[in-house]
Protein backbone atom coordinates (compact mmCIF):
# COMPACT_ATOMS: atom_id res chain seq x y z
CA UNK A 1 0.00 0.00 0.00
CA UNK A 2 1.45 3.40 -0.44
CA UNK A 3 1.54 5.18 2.63
CA UNK A 4 -0.33 8.69 1.09
CA UNK A 5 -3.33 6.27 0.39
CA UNK A 6 -4.37 6.22 3.95
CA UNK A 7 -4.74 9.50 5.14
CA UNK A 8 -8.75 9.61 4.97
CA UNK A 9 -10.68 6.52 4.95
CA UNK A 10 -14.46 7.21 4.25
CA UNK A 11 -16.90 4.89 6.24
CA UNK A 12 -20.29 4.54 4.37
CA UNK A 13 -23.10 5.00 6.27
CA UNK A 14 -26.94 5.09 5.76
CA UNK A 15 -28.69 8.05 6.58
CA UNK A 16 -32.08 10.16 5.63
CA UNK A 17 -30.49 12.11 3.20
CA UNK A 18 -27.96 9.81 1.52
CA UNK A 19 -27.59 5.66 0.17
CA UNK A 20 -23.85 4.02 1.10
CA UNK A 21 -23.94 4.45 -2.68
CA UNK A 22 -24.39 7.95 -2.59
CA UNK A 23 -22.55 8.65 0.30
CA UNK A 24 -19.37 6.75 -1.47
CA UNK A 25 -19.85 8.72 -4.48
CA UNK A 26 -19.48 12.15 -2.68
CA UNK A 27 -16.34 11.51 -0.63
CA UNK A 28 -14.52 10.29 -3.63
CA UNK A 29 -15.78 13.22 -5.53
CA UNK A 30 -14.29 15.45 -2.43
CA UNK A 31 -10.92 13.38 -3.07
CA UNK A 32 -10.85 10.51 -0.89
CA UNK A 33 -9.39 7.64 -2.23
CA UNK A 34 -10.06 4.60 0.76
CA UNK A 35 -13.69 3.50 0.55
CA UNK A 36 -14.94 0.95 3.63
CA UNK A 37 -18.22 -0.54 2.75
CA UNK A 38 -19.81 -0.86 6.31
CA UNK A 39 -23.04 -2.37 6.10
CA UNK A 40 -23.95 -3.41 9.63
CA UNK A 41 -27.27 -4.77 9.27
CA UNK A 42 -27.55 -5.86 5.44
CA UNK A 43 -27.80 -9.30 4.33
CA UNK A 44 -24.78 -10.75 2.22
CA UNK A 45 -27.00 -10.55 -0.78
CA UNK A 46 -27.60 -6.70 -0.30
CA UNK A 47 -23.87 -6.06 0.63
CA UNK A 48 -22.56 -8.05 -2.63
CA UNK A 49 -25.09 -5.18 -4.87
CA UNK A 50 -23.87 -2.08 -2.72
CA UNK A 51 -20.27 -3.45 -3.47
CA UNK A 52 -20.62 -3.99 -7.57
CA UNK A 53 -21.79 -0.67 -7.46
CA UNK A 54 -19.15 1.24 -5.69
CA UNK A 55 -16.68 -0.84 -6.94
CA UNK A 56 -15.64 0.76 -10.32
CA UNK A 57 -16.50 4.45 -8.87
CA UNK A 58 -13.31 3.45 -6.64
CA UNK A 59 -11.68 2.22 -9.70
CA UNK A 60 -12.20 5.40 -12.14
CA UNK A 61 -11.07 7.32 -9.02
CA UNK A 62 -8.24 5.23 -8.23
CA UNK A 63 -9.53 4.46 -4.85
CA UNK A 64 -8.69 1.42 -2.42
CA UNK A 65 -12.07 -0.58 -1.87
CA UNK A 66 -12.71 -2.05 1.29
CA UNK A 67 -15.29 -4.27 2.56
CA UNK A 68 -16.57 -4.45 6.23
CA UNK A 69 -15.91 -7.65 7.87
CA UNK A 70 -17.10 -10.18 4.74
CA UNK A 71 -14.08 -12.05 3.64
CA UNK A 72 -16.25 -14.41 1.17
CA UNK A 73 -17.44 -10.97 -0.07
CA UNK A 74 -14.45 -9.58 -1.36
CA UNK A 75 -13.33 -12.38 -3.09
CA UNK A 76 -16.42 -12.89 -5.15
CA UNK A 77 -16.87 -9.16 -5.97
CA UNK A 78 -12.68 -8.35 -6.23
CA UNK A 79 -12.82 -5.87 -3.87
CA UNK A 80 -8.97 -4.59 -2.85
CA UNK A 81 -9.29 -5.86 0.97
CA UNK A 82 -11.54 -6.47 3.99
CA UNK A 83 -11.85 -4.71 7.72
CA UNK A 84 -12.34 -7.00 10.73
CA UNK A 85 -13.17 -5.93 13.67
CA UNK A 86 -12.61 -7.71 17.12
CA UNK A 87 -15.72 -10.14 16.88
CA UNK A 88 -15.14 -10.88 13.46
CA UNK A 89 -12.74 -13.71 11.36
CA UNK A 90 -9.49 -13.95 12.63
CA UNK A 91 -6.78 -11.82 10.52
CA UNK A 92 -5.07 -15.04 9.92
CA UNK A 93 -7.83 -17.16 8.96
CA UNK A 94 -8.65 -14.53 6.65
CA UNK A 95 -5.18 -14.36 4.98
CA UNK A 96 -5.41 -18.06 4.83
CA UNK A 97 -8.51 -17.59 2.83
CA UNK A 98 -7.46 -14.33 0.73
CA UNK A 99 -3.75 -14.50 0.34
CA UNK A 100 -0.92 -12.10 -0.18
CA UNK A 101 -2.60 -10.12 -2.50
CA UNK A 102 -6.03 -8.78 -0.54
CA UNK A 103 -5.69 -6.22 1.81
CA UNK A 104 -6.65 -6.98 5.39
CA UNK A 105 -6.95 -4.41 8.28
CA UNK A 106 -7.97 -4.77 11.76
CA UNK A 107 -9.98 -2.70 15.05
CA UNK A 108 -7.48 -2.24 17.89
CA UNK A 109 -8.09 -0.20 20.79
CA UNK A 110 -5.60 -1.29 23.32
CA UNK A 111 -1.97 -1.78 22.81
CA UNK A 112 -2.56 -5.17 23.33
CA UNK A 113 -4.84 -5.72 20.64
CA UNK A 114 -2.06 -3.76 18.31
CA UNK A 115 0.50 -6.41 19.30
CA UNK A 116 -1.93 -9.25 18.34
CA UNK A 117 -2.84 -7.89 14.94
CA UNK A 118 0.64 -7.29 14.25
CA UNK A 119 1.70 -10.83 14.94
CA UNK A 120 -1.34 -12.09 12.99
CA UNK A 121 -0.04 -10.44 9.76
CA UNK A 122 -2.64 -7.22 9.75
CA UNK A 123 -1.49 -4.51 7.17
CA UNK A 124 -3.33 -1.95 9.03
CA UNK A 125 -4.85 -0.82 12.07
CA UNK A 126 -8.48 1.19 12.71
CA UNK A 127 -7.93 2.44 16.32
CA UNK A 128 -10.73 4.14 18.09
CA UNK A 129 -12.84 5.29 19.43
CA UNK A 130 -11.45 8.52 19.64
CA UNK A 131 -14.78 9.82 21.39
CA UNK A 132 -18.66 8.65 21.49
CA UNK A 133 -19.85 7.76 18.14
CA UNK A 134 -23.63 7.11 17.36
CA UNK A 135 -22.10 5.28 13.33
CA UNK A 136 -21.12 2.22 15.80
CA UNK A 137 -22.39 -0.07 18.23
CA UNK A 138 -21.09 -1.62 21.55
CA UNK A 139 -18.58 1.20 21.68
CA UNK A 140 -14.70 -0.24 22.99
CA UNK A 141 -13.57 2.42 25.97
CA UNK A 142 -12.72 5.74 24.33
CA UNK A 143 -9.03 6.47 23.48
CA UNK A 144 -8.73 10.27 23.55
CA UNK A 145 -5.16 12.16 22.24
CA UNK A 146 -3.76 10.47 25.32
CA UNK A 147 -4.34 6.88 24.28
CA UNK A 148 -3.17 7.61 20.72
CA UNK A 149 -0.12 9.26 22.07
CA UNK A 150 0.88 5.93 24.04
CA UNK A 151 -0.21 3.02 21.65
CA UNK A 152 1.78 5.31 18.75
CA UNK A 153 4.70 5.98 21.52
CA UNK A 154 4.88 2.11 22.24
CA UNK A 155 4.66 1.01 18.66
CA UNK A 156 7.94 2.78 18.28
CA UNK A 157 9.57 1.40 20.77
CA UNK A 158 8.44 -2.28 20.17
CA UNK A 159 9.23 -1.59 16.04
CA UNK A 160 5.66 -1.93 15.09
CA UNK A 161 5.40 -0.34 11.81
CA UNK A 162 2.05 -0.58 11.04
CA UNK A 163 -0.63 2.66 9.37
CA UNK A 164 -2.64 3.05 12.31
CA UNK A 165 -5.78 5.57 11.80
CA UNK A 166 -7.96 7.19 14.37
CA UNK A 167 -11.71 6.48 14.13
CA UNK A 168 -14.73 7.40 16.31
CA UNK A 169 -16.51 10.94 16.27
CA UNK A 170 -13.86 12.96 14.73
CA UNK A 171 -14.21 16.25 13.25
CA UNK A 172 -12.37 18.41 11.11
CA UNK A 173 -11.65 20.75 14.28
CA UNK A 174 -10.41 17.45 16.13
CA UNK A 175 -7.55 16.53 13.11
CA UNK A 176 -4.54 18.97 14.18
CA UNK A 177 -3.95 17.52 17.94
CA UNK A 178 -4.67 13.93 16.57
CA UNK A 179 -2.43 14.14 13.97
CA UNK A 180 0.29 15.43 16.47
CA UNK A 181 0.19 12.35 18.46
CA UNK A 182 1.67 10.22 15.38
CA UNK A 183 -1.05 8.31 13.71
CA UNK A 184 -1.08 7.79 9.76
CA UNK A 185 -4.30 8.73 8.99
CA UNK A 186 -8.10 9.51 9.90
CA UNK A 187 -11.47 7.82 9.25
CA UNK A 188 -14.38 9.35 8.96
CA UNK A 189 -18.48 9.09 8.21
CA UNK A 190 -20.59 11.08 10.13
CA UNK A 191 -18.91 14.38 10.31
CA UNK A 192 -18.42 14.27 6.01
CA UNK A 193 -22.14 13.48 6.12
CA UNK A 194 -23.94 15.93 8.23
CA UNK A 195 -22.04 19.00 6.23
CA UNK A 196 -24.20 20.92 3.82
CA UNK A 197 -21.52 19.39 1.16
CA UNK A 198 -20.18 16.07 1.57
CA UNK A 199 -17.70 16.51 -1.20
CA UNK A 200 -16.37 20.19 0.15
CA UNK A 201 -16.55 18.92 3.52
CA UNK A 202 -13.90 16.14 2.64
CA UNK A 203 -12.05 18.75 0.88
CA UNK A 204 -11.62 20.38 3.32
CA UNK A 205 -10.65 17.48 5.93
CA UNK A 206 -8.22 16.14 3.26
CA UNK A 207 -6.23 19.46 3.04
CA UNK A 208 -6.26 19.74 7.25
CA UNK A 209 -4.86 16.31 7.07
CA UNK A 210 -2.30 17.06 4.96
CA UNK A 211 -1.13 20.46 7.04
CA UNK A 212 -0.28 18.04 9.56
CA UNK A 213 0.57 14.41 8.41
CA UNK A 214 4.38 13.14 7.88
CA UNK A 215 4.70 10.93 5.10
CA UNK A 216 7.31 8.15 5.53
Amino acid sequence: MEDKVMELQFITHYTDRYSYFDSACMALKGGCRWIQLRMKDASEAEITREALRILPLCREHGATFIIDDHVEIVRKTGADGVHLGKNDMPVDEARKILGKQFIIGGTANTIEDVRRLHQAGTDYIGCGPFRFTTTKKNLSPILGLDGYRNIVATMKQEHIELPIVAIGGITCDDIPAIMQTGVSGIALSGTILRADSPAEETHRILEEIRKYRTYK
